[in-house]
């Protein structure tokens, strides 16, 4: 018996080929199965299957299901949007082309909320929080006036119900710079719903990292998860208020979070849904130059919730910058 598969790209349709196939003096004798796709790509794997991302057919188009998990750095306050960090600024504009597709929502953690207990922004119509001070007047008249995803906030709190993380819904809160300033940069139009969690004040990695583990159905949803912060901040240093020397902390540091974040071997998953990458993270004290980089670990807390939501995903570096005083950083990308 011969099995016989047919890819037609919007070439052939259906009745031609079993006309072709019908003049095949051999097809009493054959079990002939014929796909045919109407569209670039497509693929037989279920949407279910861990691995690489998924697709599937939707109206005439391929539209990859899985998005990316990324982790930016979002500049100091309203500054990438005033000229003065470019880098930042084209960092932050290449997340829509690595998001692979425009999300249908999305979902933001910045390093400037926390709460004791998860919240999460269900305002259909979000304002903005300009918790930024001594910037000029011209800085607090940004506007991104994006709808909210009150609904994709609901599922959030499910997904954190689930994995017994307790949440509550915040209608008032408003778009802190570690989401607008990334936002105006990625999706300057404001067309895709947003929503935003917030961390948790106990700052505990490995409760973060438990969070972006239950909010990983939703990368295959059309839902993007962006985690906002920075891999150093250290604000003493980035005054000029600490010896240059220990400036090379930073380096070792970063050093170590690239080998952590990168390594193919720290992908392997645990009974419990953790990998290597992540039991690295949530012992990143015990890093070079940790406390350094970090005397608080607000901004960094948001990579954590990144690193368990990408799962055994790869990783990849997406962005490094070094001061002229010796203080560098990177961000991150998750399949």
């Amino acid at each position: 018996i011969h099995f016989y598969v047919f890819y037609a790209p919007s070439l052939l349709s259906l009745s031609t080929l079993i006309g072709i196939l019908a003049t095949t003096s051999r097809l009493n004798r054959l079990l002939v199965a014929l796909l045919v796709v109407r569209a670039p790509v497509a693929t037989l794997a279920s949407p279910g299957l861990r691995g690489a991302s998924s697709s599937a057919v939707t109206n005439g188009s391929c539209v990859s299901m899985r998005i990316p998990a990324i982790f930016v750095a979002h500049g100091g306050g309203p500054m990438p949007l005033m000229g003065q960090q470019p880098h930042i600024r084209k960092h932050l504009e290449d997340v829509a082309s690595l998001a692979g597709q425009k999300p249908k929502a999305i979902v933001i953690i910045s390093a400037h909320w926390e709460e004791k207990e998860a919240k999460v922004l269900t305002s259909p119509k979000p304002q903005m929080l300009f918790d930024y001070h001594g910037f000029p007047p011209q800085t607090y008249e940004y506007k991104y006036d994006c709808p909210g995803a009150p609904d994709v906030a609901k599922r959030v709190q499910d997904c954190l119900s689930a994995a017994n993380i307790r949440s509550s819904a915040d209608p008032g809160r408003g778009l802190d710079h570690g989401v607008f300033v990334p936002l105006l940069c990625a999706y300057p139009s404001a067309d895709i719903p947003v929503t935003q969690l917030s961390l948790l004040s106990s700052l505990d990695p490995a409760a973060h990292v438990r969070m972006g583990v239950a909010l990983r159905p939703l990368r295959d949803e059309g839902i993007l998860l962006l985690f906002s912060g920075l891999s150093f901040h250290n604000m003493r240093a980035f005054f000029g208020q600490v010896p240059k020397e220990q400036n090379k902390l930073s380096k070792d540091f970063d050093d170590w979070l690239n080998a952590t974040m990168c390594d193919p071997s720290n992908t392997q998953e645990d009974a419990g849904g953790l990998t290597k990458r992540d039991m690295l993270l949530i012992n990143w004290k015990s890093a070079p130059g940790a406390q350094f980089c970090h005397p608080r670990e607000e901004h960094l807390l948001p990579l954590m919730v990144c690193s368990g939501a990408g799962g055994s995903g790869k990783a990849k570096m997406i962005f490094k910058h070094e001061s002229d005083d010796g203080l560098r950083h990177s961000a991150y990308i998750i399949e």
